[in-house]
């Protein structure tokens, strides 16, 4: 009786330790990339040079404007952070503002776990799991290559996603690859 036991008991443990998630990542492409702190942008504003440069976004998610001060940065796509600025300008400090305003680099992404060279790398548009898997030198030997747990910037915790050949990372992830058991 007690090998019958020990032996659904172990059985139940197996099962468990096989289970993928059902929940995928977006594509890349289709995931929102927003603005954060540590993200390094770069704004040029035509004929004010003053105003033209680098800015950081702060640990309080804002971008601080010579002349301006403090605009709200995080969690804003560039497009509407590019449309919000040329108003603020226009409304009261340049003539008919023309700006263009790029990102110089996202804050980092981190890889742990069962990589070859897990770390800290910068992040590129369209980065997908695979490609940053890539950069730190492939998967181990042990690594289970069918899920990765992720825990997003904005995120206290990190979730489990199933890893498809798309599965988009964003700026600031810290991904990990665990083990495989069997």
């Amino acid at each position: 009786m007690a090998k019958r036991s020990l032996v659904l008991v172990l059985s139940a443990l197996l099962a468990g330790c096989g289970v993928t998630p059902t929940t995928e990542l977006p594509p890349v492409g289709a995931a929102p990339q927003g603005l954060a702190a540590g993200d390094r942008l770069k704004l040029d504003v035509f004929r004010e040079k003053d105003l033209s440069g680098e800015y950081v976004v702060n640990d309080e998610g804002n971008l601080s404007l010579p002349l301006v001060g403090s605009v709200k940065a995080a969690g804003k796509t560039l497009p509407d952070l590019r449309k919000e600025l040329t108003v603020l300008l226009s409304e009261g400090y340049v003539r008919d503002a023309r700006i263009t305003l790029d990102i110089v680099s996202f804050r980092p992404i981190y890889i742990l776990g069962e990589v070859q060279k897990p770390g800290e790398y910068s992040f590129a548009e369209g980065m997908s799991v695979f490609a940053l898997v890539a950069k730190a030198g492939g998967f181990t030997y042990r690594a289970n290559q069918g899920v990765a747990h992720i825990r997003h910037s904005n995120e206290t915790s990190e979730q489990s996603y199933r890893l498809t050949s798309g599965a988009a990372v964003l700026p600031g992830d810290t991904i990990r690859i665990g083990p495989r058991y069997f």
